[in-house]
């Protein structure tokens, strides 16, 4: 999407807030945030509640009708339930009629309780949690300060986001403790019934120096082997059982729609991520000072997104390497993210994402399947639709095609079914 056509007043944006800055009860050997130790103390540092007011109040005026917010950390539940109460006060307070308000939150899963479990189910947020695998993967490098495992913590937690129908899915840190395993990971996510899966490469953020690619715990070509392999297990002979995120954004892609993960989009989603102080940044990988955008307790929304280095963050991402330019897999990937890139100086140029080849290995082994699939799914989506919105009769050339994906019917599934 081309920027500098849009106006602020009409960029639609999700909003990504810090809710207790550095603040956690663990301490993961792989957390970017080092200071705490998994010992946050007696006060919580979280949002003033002055500056949320005006941030909400501010946001709602400008929503056009969806508003989306994710509340991270540190562990966002350290804030207290009372914090979230008063969010959700303050979303009813300011959100225009019909306004479509939803939140996620990213949670290591430890404090879940069932008071929590019922709030979140009330007011319908989406739950992440970090699970890393099973008890001896996840116990090694997810412990508390005093070095014990969050296994059985964390077990807890899921187990009263069930009791109370709470939609959830799993984000798991791949790293060199789990890159190998992939399929034992899988088959323990299945036998718990866990269905919903993200996968994140583990990232050494203390080493994010603005200029300098992502430091990574594991290698491009580990991240390609464990890809595969837990492609072979997602794929099921063609009846995919899990949903696994890199999958599922491939599939999109295959059945002529876009990826729903900003890695693999043609453009960075349009987002402001917020510190716990308010300082706002383009992007969750770019928070240094030398990216900070404004704040959002003494700015307004639209003089953060006018911010000279908000357009320059958004050019970054289509300014591909040459390479990529005609790369055979370009549809899927874009790219990948400007994180890890190495940028030149004017950021005018940049070299190809440190993962580039964990792609290019992934893409050419699952696309014979992939088509297979997407194919399969293209038609089922094109005969429900044509039952339901065409009374069964056949779209003309210039219809959208049935399918969904908003192509005309001559340029989508007109072949497939010919």
């Amino acid at each position: 999407m081309s920027i500098g056509c849009l106006t602020t007043e009409h960029r639609n944006i999700s909003v990504m807030w810090k809710t207790v800055s550095e603040d956690c009860n663990l301490a993961c050997d792989y957390c970017y945030y080092s200071t705490c130790g998994g010992k946050p103390g007696k006060k919580i540092n979280r949002i003033d509640s002055m500056v949320l007011e005006k941030f909400i109040k501010e946001y709602m005026e400008r929503s056009n009708g969806v508003a989306s917010f994710a509340w991270q950390g540190g562990e966002p539940l350290l804030a207290g339930l009372d914090f979230f109460e008063e969010v959700v006060s303050l979303q009813a307070k300011y959100a225009p009629k019909n306004t479509i308000i939803s939140n996620s939150l990213q949670t290591n899963g430890t404090l879940l309780t069932d008071k929590w479990a019922a709030f979140l189910k009330r007011y319908q947020f989406l739950v992440g949690v970090s699970l890393d695998g099973p008890r001896e993967i996840h116990d090694a490098r997810r412990v508390d300060s005093l070095g014990q495992g969050s296994f059985d913590r964390v077990m807890k937690g899921i187990g009263c986001l069930r009791k109370h129908q709470v939609d959830f899915n799993i984000l798991t840190v791949v790293h060199k403790g789990n890159v190998g395993k992939a399929t034992e990971m899988l088959r323990f996510f299945e036998s718990e019934g866990i269905g919903f899966i993200q996968f994140i490469p583990c990232m050494d953020f203390r080493a994010q120096e603005v200029n300098a690619p992502g430091v990574y715990d594991i290698t491009p070509e580990e991240y390609g082997a464990f890809l595969c392999e837990a492609f072979d297990y997602w794929y099921n002979n063609g009846e995919p059982r899990t949903s696994i995120r890199f999958f599922d954004d491939m599939l999109s892609v295959y059945v002529n729609r876009e990826s729903g993960s900003c890695v693999h989009k043609a453009a960075c989603p349009q987002t402001i991520i917020l510190e716990q102080n308010g300082d706002a940044f383009p992007c969750d990988f770019f928070i240094n000072p030398e990216w900070k955008i404004g704040n959002v307790g003494r700015d307004s929304i639209d003089e953060i997104l006018s911010h000279p280095l908000y357009d320059t963050f958004l050019k970054m991402k289509p300014t591909l390497p040459e390479p990529c330019k005609t790369c055979e897999w370009k549809k899927l990937c874009h790219g990948g993210c400007p994180r890890n890139r190495k940028w030149g100086a004017d950021r005018s140029t940049s070299e190809v994402d440190y993962f580039c080849s964990s792609y290019k290995q992934i893409y050419r082994y699952a696309d014979e399947r992939m088509k297979q699939l997407g194919d399969k799914v293209r038609v089922d989506l094109f005969q429900r639709n044509v039952a339901r919105y065409f009374k069964g009769k056949s779209p003309k050339r210039n219809d959208p095609c049935p399918c969904g994906s908003g192509k005309k019917y001559k340029q989508c599934c007109a072949n497939l079914l010919a």
